[in-house]
């Protein structure tokens, strides 16, 4: 096994972290004039909040953004391994874990990022985009029916591994798995009002959440 063997995996995890901890939600607040996203809401940096702002061109740009440096991080290393001879679908795969743990546990904003829904979706359509699809789609069905955000995030999510093994794309099972858990941990407090009963429906304003 030679160094580059070794060092590719390293270089994956590391690149996909440091495009993961852009904070797109921050930057784009602060270049509109709208303050520190941190402050708004619920204080979180993905684009559930920047919503909150008032613009949904802030909000949709943070999507977009957030859901874009997953998906390059994932494209960047699948050509890299295309190139110097590796595993694409492992390397492809570091590369989506270490942009998602940037987003969610950015260094530079003392590890406080966002939950990961859009990073999730840009990684998916990278490692496989009818699973991508199919996570939107269920999003969009659960919303419309439920009007909850974070509930359709977390249905969507748990029914991703599922999808990828019916489709038989058994190499991201595993790692959509992870992802998902890490979704879960960072809904915690949303889990729990799901449950109150007292968590904001889509459209409805909320100070916090």
């Amino acid at each position: 096994m030679d160094v580059a063997s070794l060092s590719l995996p390293l270089v994956a995890l590391i690149l996909g972290y440091l495009l993961g901890s852009i904070p797109f939600g921050l930057l784009l607040t602060k270049a509109a004039g709208l303050g520190d996203i941190r402050d708004i809401g619920s204080g979180n940096i993905g684009a559930t909040n920047a919503l909150r702002t008032g613009n949904r061109w802030v909000a949709a740009g943070t999507l977009i953004g957030d859901a874009a440096k997953g998906a390059v991080a994932v494209l960047l290393m699948a050509w890299v391994a295309r190139t110097a001879g590796g595993d694409a679908a492992m390397l492809g795969g570091l590369a989506a874990l270490g942009a998602f743990v940037g987003h969610l546990f950015p260094a530079w904003l003392g590890f406080k990022g966002g939950k990961g829904v859009s990073t999730f979706i840009g990684v998916l359509l990278a490692l496989y985009w009818p699973v991508g699809l199919l996570f939107c789609a269920t999003w969009l069905l659960v919303a419309l029916i439920s009007r909850y955000s974070s509930l359709s995030a977390l249905v969507a999510a748990l029914l991703t591994p599922v999808y990828l093994a019916w489709l038989d794309q058994w190499q991201f099972v595993g790692l959509s798995a992870v992802l998902v858990v890490l979704i879960y941990i960072a809904h915690r407090e949303n889990i729990s009002r799901l449950l109150a009963g007292t968590e904001s429906r889509i459209g409805q304003k909320k100070a916090e959440g």
